[in-house]
């Protein structure tokens, strides 16, 4: 089977790649490198690894290696916040208009995994689980553009499975300090304090390693999975910002927590997430929250500055 993988180099791709091609699969890849990265290096040996530098925004770059591909796996996007807002329109045209051009160069029986973020959810209800059935409200361009995407997805192409992703965690061969976990634990690390904004704010967390095994899951399972919508998550680690900071100060106790009543955090998220649908599927997370901060923590004895992130 011949997957292809768009932004595979990046921060869920470069620990799903390796995963794909120790299953067997042929797996191609297109990312533009924009962070100079050389995290698939460990995989260039594998005769089944292909690559190619290039933009998902290009139809020329992407109509042969679409034409290949049984499965897509479009992980190729400008990730968080911060960063489309400071460039809104490569962000949609990367995010969401790339993918809805994807729709009209591939075939009706090529099949799609697509992630999407749970943030979508915007500002939940509190005390009760988002499910798939919850209407969105996303606080952000990023999270706007990813619901117009699994809406426009699932609408137009019945082979298409959409995973709506926890926030993400963990060690990866293309680092990002910037997502939640990683970047508390990474203060708590070298700052040993923090001073925390709407600290009651909650959201749901997820393994790198667990994402790259979704993936998977859904491919074994596609027939069954197919045409749906599926929140992905570690069911446990609906938490937070306070409680987070707390089970990182387990493994560091001298990591300082301060609470402070002025100030906003620009990322007004809060929301509880249920995975049970996916879950009854069979797939499970294999990675808790508390062996994402150890490994997290020996991590960061290698990596010391900030150029790691999305920022």
């Amino acid at each position: 089977m011949n997957v292809l993988v768009t932004g595979g180099a990046g921060y869920l791709g470069s620990i799903l790649v390796p995963a794909l091609l120790d299953r067997g699969f042929t797996v191609a890849v297109v990312d533009n490198f924009m962070y100079g990265q050389d995290s698939l290096a460990a995989v260039c040996y594998h005769p089944h690894f292909s690559v190619v530098r290039g933009d998902v925004r290009s139809a020329d770059t992407m109509r042969p290696l679409l034409k290949d591909a049984d499965v897509i796996i479009p992980l190729a996007a400008l990730v968080g916040a911060p960063l489309c807002d400071r460039d809104p329109l490569a962000a949609t045209s990367t995010n969401k208009q790339a993918v809805i051009d994807m729709l009209g160069l591939i075939s009706s029986n090529q099949r799609v995994i697509m992630p999407i973020t749970n943030s979508g959810y915007g500002v939940g209800e509190a005390g009760r689980f988002c499910t798939e059935e919850t209407p969105i409200r996303p606080v952000s361009l990023y999270g706007r553009d990813k619901v117009e995407v699994e809406r426009t997805l699932l609408e137009r192409h019945a082979a298409a499975i959409s995973l709506r992703l926890a926030t993400v965690f963990g060690m990866s061969p293309r680092m990002r300090l910037d997502l939640l976990v990683n970047d508390f634990t990474y203060r708590a690390y070298t700052d040993r304090f923090i001073v925390l904004f709407e600290s009651r704010f909650k959201r749901n967390f997820l393994h790198v390693r667990d994402v790259a095994r979704a993936f998977l899951h859904a491919i074994d399972n596609f027939d069954r999975m197919a045409g749906q919508i599926y929140n992905v998550g570690l069911s446990e680690a609906n938490l937070s910002k306070l409680e987070l900071c707390r089970q990182i100060q387990k493994h560091l106790p001298s990591f300082v927590i301060h609470e402070s009543e002025i100030g906003r955090d620009p990322d007004m998220r809060d929301y509880i997430v249920s995975n049970d649908k996916i879950e009854r599927t069979g797939y499970k997370p294999a990675f808790s929250l508390d062996d994402g901060i150890r490994e997290l923590i020996k991590g960061f004895a290698m990596i010391r500055n900030t150029k790691y992130s999305n920022m």
